[in-house]
């Protein structure tokens, strides 16, 4: 069995929204100091709190790109409440699975999206 889905490994060669967003209204960045990933997501949020576009920069293994790359499509069009509500299994799943030893790459696409939504409702609040 190989040790990557097809899925994976075309996240990986043909990553989705990757780059920055210039006009993002919510940036969140997170790592992992033990492997040393790190991803940043940018969202562009509209009035009706949709996720108008999503982007994201990873510097890290196959794993992370992927799972950077499955999340952003999974949460493009969606509510900001359906975006916090994806978690690191789903984005795995939707990957068609990541080894044991990966899925912190998981882990940390799901909490970009939550730093992302965090930072976008700090901002929509006028908090710094």
């Amino acid at each position: 069995m190989a040790l990557y889905s097809d899925k994976v490994m075309d996240h990986f060669r043909n990553p989705r929204n990757v780059g920055v967003l210039e006009d993002a209204n919510g940036i969140g960045e997170v790592g992992n100091p033990v492997c040393g990933d790190i991803m940043k997501m940018y969202l562009k949020i509209n009035d009706d709190e949709i996720i108008e576009d999503v982007k994201f920069e990873t510097f890290g293994c196959g794993s992370a790109i992927a799972s950077s790359s499955m999340a952003t499509e999974l949460i493009k069009g969606k509510s900001v409440e359906e975006a916090l509500s994806l978690t690191n299994k789903a984005v795995a799943e939707a990957l068609d699975g990541l080894p044991a030893h990966k899925m912190h790459c998981s882990v940390l696409a799901e909490e970009a999206i939550k730093s992302a939504i965090d930072d976008y409702n700090k901002r929509k609040n006028g908090e710094k």
